[in-house]
């Protein structure tokens, strides 16, 4: 029975690192592979995370850099205001000086979010309220994979570098790959964003990029006000001291929005 706990022990270490009020002198790295695995949250505010880096009011002096591995897997969070986040770095309240860098690679595998404000994340930098002194770089491949997010005002992130009230001193870029996939969101003012670099009251001293790829997906968000991005840029109250440059890639793929009011983008550079 000891070496059963051990291994354990070890095993949840590996697939995701997480801080909460802490402070780093150094780089945080993860380096994780998840295989023929399964990781379940239920509750309420129920949160699963998967082959993910964390942060939380904390402050780090050096990179952040995920380069997990995740293979025929499930991610799944239920409960109030769940969130299930694979492949994905997370930062929320936090500084950063250093870069932030996801490489992760998410295949065959379902990341699922169920709950009253729900959050679906796979392969996908995502910053509140955060600031970076440094370049904040998405190279995700997902393959073969699903992210669902059901709830009122749920969100799915796939492929995405998603950005709100924050602050970055250095160029955002998303190069991204996502192939075979499906991302949907579903309640009312649903967002889902597939190789998207989406900007919400934030400031950036430097280019956006999106060089994001593609094929046979299909991105899908469904309720009133829902929102569908697809290979697209787009900003909201936000500020850019530099270019904006989108190089998307879109093929055989759907990007669908229902509901009364509902927006769909696709290879778009979209600024309000």
């Amino acid at each position: 029975m000891k070496k059963v706990f051990l291994v354990m022990g070890i095993l949840l270490i590996c697939v995701s690192l997480a801080y909460a009020g802490s402070e780093i002198k150094g780089a945080v790295i993860n380096k994780s592979d998840v295989k023929n695995a399964a990781n379940v949250a239920m509750g309420q505010g129920a949160t699963a995370q998967m082959g993910t880096v964390a942060i939380k009011d904390s402050k780090v002096q050096g990179a952040v850099i995920n380069k997990s591995d995740v293979k025929n897997a499930a991610n799944v969070a239920m409960g109030q205001g769940a969130t299930a986040n694979m492949g994905t770095v997370d930062m929320k309240n936090s500084q950063v000086k250093g870069a932030i860098i996801n490489q992760s690679k998410v295949e065959n595998a379902a990341n699922v979010a169920m709950g009253k404000g729900a959050t679906a994340q796979m392969g996908t930098v995502a910053m509140k309220d955060s600031k970076v002194q440094g370049a904040v770089i998405n190279k995700s491949n997902v393959k073969n994979a699903a992210n669902v997010a059901m709830g009122q005002g749920a969100t799915a992130n796939m492929g995405t570098v998603d950005m709100k009230g924050s602050q970055v001193k250095g160029a955002v870029i998303n190069q991204s790959n996502v192939e075979n996939a499906a991302n949907v969101a579903m309640g009312k003012g649903a967002t889902a964003q597939m190789g998207t670099v989406a900007m919400k009251g934030s400031k950036v001293q430097g280019a956006v990029i999106n060089k994001s790829n593609v094929k046979n997906a299909a991105n899908v968000a469904m309720g009133q006000g829902a929102t569908a991005n697809m290979g697209t840029v787009d900003m909201k109250n936000s500020t850019v001291k530099g270019a904006v440059i989108n190089q998307s890639n879109v093929e055989n793929a759907a990007n669908v929005a229902m509901g009364k009011g509902a927006t769909a983008n696709t290879g778009s550079v979209v600024i309000k």
